[in-house]
């Protein structure tokens, strides 16, 4: 392992009440934002060994079950803490202050349960479709809670867009269940995830694959057939560790299903929120950023020269800049998640869209020496939530 510096030396971060209004925000939710600060510093010492080591942090997620970060999404009567997924992602874009791998990949488990949450309380459901679902997703929260299992949500198929196209990565019914192959590139958590949520489309002889026919199974990570092959190496994310996921006639039965035939089709083009998790991850990289610039003009980053570097105009301008950045896509971000929800309006829906572009481009610019910035500092980005892949 890497060696780590001591708590002590990592840099001043902000707090939730300096960009959010605490008195709309639930005091128990207010109190995982807190927690989520005071082990925080924990992630930043370990992301330099993390991205260096191109390694998974390991010792985070042991941190995140240990608090019960595990069960965010998960309904409380499954021993879950029953967050919104507004409540969920300002959890996740504060993780990401402090380690932009763990906050992504974090992202990933939470989806699959919320999948399991939001879908099955859906009004368009029927009551026998609700019956079938319900023994399935109760046993993956049971996983998530009693086993602290982690799932991954490998969706993308490289260069493959689903959203036109079924998916690629296909299963055929046989003898008391399915066989599924295909790939999955970018499968998060590879290699370190206890299942695999996989999207596949259900293939007939002679009929044209279609999208409602596609199917999410829950895979364990030693299942036969599965393979984990490739490399990945950006800068910043290498802890996510999402490489190539190869699956070769993987065998899967009836209770392996996330949610019952059918049901994906029906439900997710109705909650289309739940494709915009990535962006807490990059709200907290944003933030990061700015927590290190500010650090850094005020001396107090570790490594660099005690200096106040804030005499200087060029620097207290580019410094406003970039706050006024963060703060519009902080507002129209925090709206769009907090209006999450099955049926949005088409009002509700274009901000979402809009909030999802300008976080995930403005993570970029908010990095310190983005030329868009104008190089607000001359020191090299700390392996914090700074880092932006």
């Amino acid at each position: 392992m890497t060696e780590q510096r001591p708590i002590s030396t990592v840099m001043p971060m902000s707090q939730p009440g300096d960009y959010y209004d605490l008195s709309r925000i639930r005091p128990e939710v207010l109190k995982v934002l807190n927690r989520v600060n005071e082990i925080g510093p924990r992630f930043a010492e370990r992301a330099r060994g993390v991205d260096d080591d191109a390694s998974f942090p390991v010792e985070n997620y042991k941190d995140l079950a240990d608090e019960g970060f595990l069960g965010l999404s998960i309904p409380q009567e499954f021993g879950g803490w029953g967050f919104s997924m507004g409540e969920y992602a300002m959890v996740g874009a504060e993780i990401g202050k402090y380690c932009g791998a763990t906050a992504l990949t974090f992202n990933m488990h939470n989806g699959s349960m919320a999948w399991s949450r939001y879908m099955y309380d859906m009004p368009n459901l029927t009551p026998e479709e609700k019956a079938e679902f319900g023994p399935l997703r109760e046993r993956q929260f049971l996983r998530a809670i009693k086993e602290r299992a982690i799932y991954s949500q490998p969706i993308s198929e490289g260069g493959q867009n689903w959203t036109s196209k079924p998916n690629q990565t296909q299963c055929r019914a046989v003898e008391g269940g399915w066989k599924i192959n295909g790939f999955k590139k970018f499968a998060s958590l590879a290699g370190y995830c206890d299942y695999y949520t996989i999207v596949c489309t259900e293939v007939f002889e002679g009929q044209e694959p279609r999208h409602e026919d596609t199917m999410l199974f829950v895979v364990h990570k030693d299942t036969p057939g599965l393979t984990v092959k490739g490399d990945w190496d950006p800068l910043g994310m290498r802890g996510t560790n999402s490489r190539d996921l190869f699956l070769k006639d993987v065998f899967v039965t009836r209770e392996d299903l996330l949610i019952p035939r059918g049901i994906f089709g029906k439900t997710l083009p109705n909650w289309p929120h739940m494709m915009a998790t990535l962006s807490p991850t990059y709200m907290g990289v944003a933030q990061g950023a700015y927590d290190f610039m500010v650090a850094y003009l005020k001396g107090q980053e570790p490594g660099q020269p005690p200096i106040d570097r804030r005499m200087y105009a060029t620097k207290r301008i580019t410094g406003g800049k970039m706050y006024a950045r963060l703060a519009n896509m902080r507002a129209l971000w925090w709206q769009a998640f907090g209006e999450g929800k099955g049926f949005p309006t088409k009002g509700e829906v274009m901000r979402m869209y809009a909030a999802q572009y300008n976080v995930m481009e403005g993570a970029r610019d908010c990095s310190p020496g983005d030329p868009h910035l104008r190089r607000p500092v001359d020191a090299e980005i700390p392996a914090t939530g700074a880092y932006v892949s």
